[in-house]
């Protein structure tokens, strides 16, 4: 049953990451972004790591998700014309294409893409989790606060760019003058 639940929720994310690179619409993106990224929060939660899971779902769907689609709404994307910013990308998807057909006919002929795992009991993935959030707190702290400054920055500069070009006057291409 539960390698039946991976394979929903793998091929649950393939599908959203898919999506996320192929629609228009940045918000309908980053929808499909979130969905991607809560499919990965559920293997890890198959993988009996639930602190990775929290993680994942703290951090990336919560937190980067926000800032991102903050970011789309304070730049406006949708404005602006796509077909003058999006190239063709035939070439890539034809190999991301080709790619997957190679791992599901590998995996169709009874292949396996990993090793086989340790035995890991409740005890063991919880001391691992304890081991991990004392260096984080501990030994990692000063790194972990410098990132989290370095975000903050980045999201004060971006709004001091956006604000910069929202207070131009557009140019109005010759139209009414």
């Amino acid at each position: 049953m539960e390698q039946l639940f991976f394979y929903i929720f793998a091929l649950v994310a393939i599908v959203s990451a898919v999506l996320v690179v192929s629609v228009r619409n940045a918000v309908h993106s980053a929808f499909y972004l979130i969905i991607c990224l809560l499919q990965v929060a559920a293997i890890f939660i198959l993988l009996r790591s639930p602190f990775l899971a929290a993680v994942q779902v703290f951090i990336y769907v919560g937190a980067v998700m926000v800032l991102f689609l903050f970011a789309v709404m304070v730049l406006d994307i949708g404005r602006e014309k796509t077909k003058d910013y999006i190239h063709s990308q035939w070439l890539p998807a034809v190999g991301v294409i080709i790619a997957l057909l190679l791992v599901l006919g590998y995996l169709v002929k009874g292949g396996k893409l990993s090793a086989e795992l340790g035995i890991y009991n409740e005890a063991v993935l919880a001391k691992n989790t304890e081991v991990i959030g004392k260096a984080l707190f501990t030994q990692y702290i000063f790194p972990f606060e410098v990132v989290s400054l370095l975000l903050l920055v980045a999201l004060v500069g971006a709004i001091v760019l956006v604000m910069k070009d929202k207070t131009r006057p557009r140019k109005n291409n010759g139209v009414g003058s």
